[in-house]
């Protein structure tokens, strides 16, 4: 079969090297580069990712590619800290002593929120689905622990609709991050960075396929029992697009997939400024809803430099001037005076990832939809929290879909 994959992201590169052995392949990506939100900055002798990542122990599917690919010896797992930020000060929250003394929560709240962090590996996101976030929270754990600790998280987030995020996500998120020790999270990076992985992947899979960089698909319309997309044609097409991206194309009218923009802000500094946390979420008002200092997680040494990524989610238009709102704030905030910024580059995606709304599963659409394969962020096993190895699963569930077709019934 002749197959053109829409992106070139990880999903759509995970189910082109599942297909390339048998199937004459095409992807379509618009931007200059593969990998999506996974894609790279070559800052002077190092690459960093665009958008900050990690893995974790679970990631099969992930783990297995990397084995494949022959860079499990780059695979490294490492301690990433998490705090808060509140009323200008940074409280640490990974030591048994840490989180004794953090004042915005009692310690029967915290006693309440450590067992729910435990059932969560049990629980079922699905049976969550129709249920508020904050609904659960309330009722679980009560409204103070709801205003002080998730309603900062929630807002920072998904922004006006963070009423309307389901407690499926929330409790699939608590449990994605429950692999803790006494000191932090066990996470997961590659030596050199995920730019090693994507450009592996990319090689392996353009020896064998047709890769078409800054060629978005413009064009798609059924003709002889396949698709003609742009001016080729296929007997069949997968997306890694979300359905209303693809349908402004000519894709199919499914039902709309709530997306949202994230904007990331890349500073290299001469010095850190979130005392040793790596992830450090904003409990007070900021343009940016965490602060993510990649050098509190990966060795400085690698780089001779801090880095900081300042996260902003959207919905609709990008406010104005995003990045210098964000790094003003963030100079303003933490007294990082302008001569400590080595360079600074913004990242926009405008349809990052799906909002995990309440009735979000219903809207998932099935791997074969209006003639069309669909795989992404969207997809099932990205269900209820993204990852890499959920855009893994899903380009490979894509591929196996059209395998079944070719196969008949």
């Amino acid at each position: 079969m002749k197959v053109c994959i829409v992106g070139g992201g990880l999903t759509g590169l995970a189910a082109a090297w599942r297909l390339k052995e048998r199937h004459d392949i095409d992807i379509y990506e618009k931007s200059s580069q593969l990998g999506g939100c996974l894609s790279s900055y070559h800052i002077d002798d190092y690459w960093i990712e665009q958008f900050y990542h990690h893995c974790f122990a679970g990631d099969r599917h992930l783990l297995a590619l990397l084995s494949d690919l022959k860079l499990s010896d780059r695979l490294e797992w490492l301690q990433g800290t998490t705090g808060y930020f509140v009323q200008d000060t940074v409280y640490p929250l990974n030591t048994p002593l840490e989180i004794l003394g953090y004042p915005y929560l009692s310690l029967p709240e915290k006693v309440k929120l450590a067992l729910l962090t435990l059932r969560s590996r049990n629980m079922d996101p699905a049976d969550l689905d129709t249920i508020t976030a904050r609904d659960f929270i309330v009722g679980e754990l009560g409204e103070r622990v709801y205003d002080s600790f998730f309603e900062p998280l929630l807002r920072s987030k998904f922004g006006p609709l963070l009423d309307e995020v389901s407690a499926a996500w929330l409790i699939g998120r608590i449990s994605i991050r429950s692999n803790r020790g006494l000191s932090g999270e066990r996470l997961g990076y590659l030596k050199g960075g995920f730019h090693i992985f994507i450009e592996a992947l990319s090689d392996a899979v353009g020896r064998d396929c047709t890769i078409r960089t800054r060629d978005p698909v413009i064009s798609l319309r059924r003709e002889g029992g396949g698709w003609r997309v742009n001016d080729m044609w296929y007997d069949a097409v997968l997306s890694t697009v979300p359905p209303q991206a693809l349908r402004k194309a000519g894709g199919p009218d499914l039902p709309f997939v709530p997306y949202q923009g994230a904007a990331c802000l890349a500073l290299g500094l001469d010095k850190e400024y979130t005392k040793g946390v790596y992830w450090l979420n904003m409990k007070d008002p900021a343009p940016f809803g965490a602060v993510v200092t990649h050098t509190n997680f990966a060795p400085y040494e690698r780089y001779g430099e801090h880095i900081v990524y300042l996260a902003s989610y959207f919905s609709g238009e990008l406010p104005a001037q995003a990045g210098k709102v964000m790094k003003e704030a963030f100079c303003r905030v933490f007294g990082v005076p302008e001569s400590s910024i080595h360079w600074e580059k913004l990242a926009v995606e405008p349809l990052a990832g799906p909002v995990f709304t309440t009735g979000y599963r219903k809207s998932i659409p099935d791997p074969q939809a209006g003639g069309i394969f669909w795989a992404g962020m969207f997809s099932l096993s990205n269900y209820p929290e993204r990852s890499m190895d959920g855009s893994i699963a899903a380009g490979y569930a894509g591929a196996a879909a059209i395998e079944r077709s070719e196969a008949g019934p």
